[in-house]
């Protein structure tokens, strides 16, 4: 969501004035052309009454055509801003946004997204839930998250390299990222899918780059341990390796383009979607195909056939075998078949397709808030 707020701002700086309200840090990385007032992120109370206040302020003195919110969090804050200075209030929606059930959550934050001028989805799950929220479905457009898609495969030598500081070997990677929560699925398929898989695939190792959140609306977590324990119960914990975090974009890069296969198990959790699945996107532009469950936005992510495959939710045998089949040399995915729907998301066509759900002709003057 912090990459995508990034380039939420780097788009609309190219048909706008771009102003953000985002926390303590972020003016360090900030998009070229984009003004950035910081705020402590830390305790959360601290952080919705600051950046309310700086997001009032700054539209009082800028006198912004649009106030966006870049997720269901700052909806209050952006809804205000924008009416005291008769802007249009617009939000970026996330699936968690609308499906969180906590009770002050939805006494605030749902009528402050009802109320908003423009709601974009970043899915059509996402934008379904919206609509059962009670979103006007005129005012609902879908944008997907977009992607960086590589001019070029990384080097020989630093995927080799890679592997060595790693200790990767000349295993079958199957890679596995994002946050260790319990909607990402880890564990279970662990405990489930992947003991099927090293059957089959003896070589076979499974890439963990992530690790538990700090931050997150919901903190229903998985731990490193609590999956490693897992497999060792299973009796593969010699098929695990734990990467942390990973954020430099030539090392994912290189984490991409080892793997045969990037695995997706979100679970299907009432109360708790997957908004989209930007990963699945992600190994695509690297051309590796994805196995996942068909669940919330991840239907959007996946081109069965052509970017990976889809099995129904909770089936783990299933999923283990479209790992396998990814794994299977005469019938994995076409390489640049599965790079060409990645272009679909490219950075340039989530940008244009911002800036007309937004309505953005002539550059206007636009605050935008993460």
């Amino acid at each position: 969501m912090e990459r995508l707020n990034w380039h939420i701002a780097d788009e609309l700086s190219h048909h706008a004035d771009v102003a953000i309200v985002g926390p303590e840090g972020s003016a360090a990385t900030r998009p070229d052309q984009v003004e950035l007032t910081e705020v402590p992120l830390r305790p959360l109370s601290r952080f919705l009454a600051a950046s309310a206040w700086q997001a009032l302020r700054i539209a009082r003195r800028w006198k912004p055509d649009i106030v966006l919110a870049g997720s269901g969090l700052t909806a209050p804050a952006a809804l205000m801003a924008a009416r005291a200075v008769s802007a249009r209030a617009a939000i970026y929606l996330h699936g968690l946004d609308v499906a969180v059930r906590h009770p002050v959550y939805r006494a605030i934050w749902h009528p402050a997204i009802r109320r908003m001028d423009i709601a974009i989805a970043n899915s059509q799950p996402t934008a379904e839930l919206a609509q059962a929220l009670g979103v006007n479905t005129t005012r609902m457009h879908i944008v997907h998250p977009g992607v960086q898609v590589p001019d070029t495969p990384q080097p020989f030598d630093a995927l080799q390299e890679f592997r060595q500081r790693h200790r990767l070997g000349s295993h079958r990677i199957l890679l596995s990222i994002g946050r260790l929560t319990t909607r990402k699925g880890l564990r279970e398929f662990v405990q489930n899918s992947l003991p099927i898989i090293v059957r089959e695939v003896p070589d076979a190792l499974l890439v963990i780059i992530g690790d538990v959140p700090t931050d997150a609306l919901n903190a229903n977590l998985q731990t490193r341990e609590s999956i490693q324990a897992a497999a060792d119960e299973a009796g593969i914990g010699q098929h695990l390796r734990f990467l942390g975090v990973i954020t430099t974009p030539a090392e994912l890069a290189c984490a991409y383009e080892s793997a045969s296969a990037h695995v997706f198990p979100v679970r299907h959790i009432p109360g708790d979607p997957e908004g989209f699945g930007m990963v699945a996107i992600e190994a695509a532009a690297h051309g590796i195909p994805t196995a996942a469950f068909a669940t919330g936005g991840i239907v959007n992510a996946v081109a069965p056939g052509q970017s990976g495959v889809l099995v129904e939710p909770g089936n783990y045998p299933a999923l283990a075998r479209a790992v396998l089949h990814s794994f299977d040399k005469q019938s994995a995915f076409d390489r640049d078949k599965t790079i060409a729907f990645a272009r679909n998301f490219a950075w340039p066509n989530f940008g244009k397709n911002l800036c007309e759900a937004l309505q953005l002709g002539m550059p206007p003057v636009a605050t935008v808030r993460q």
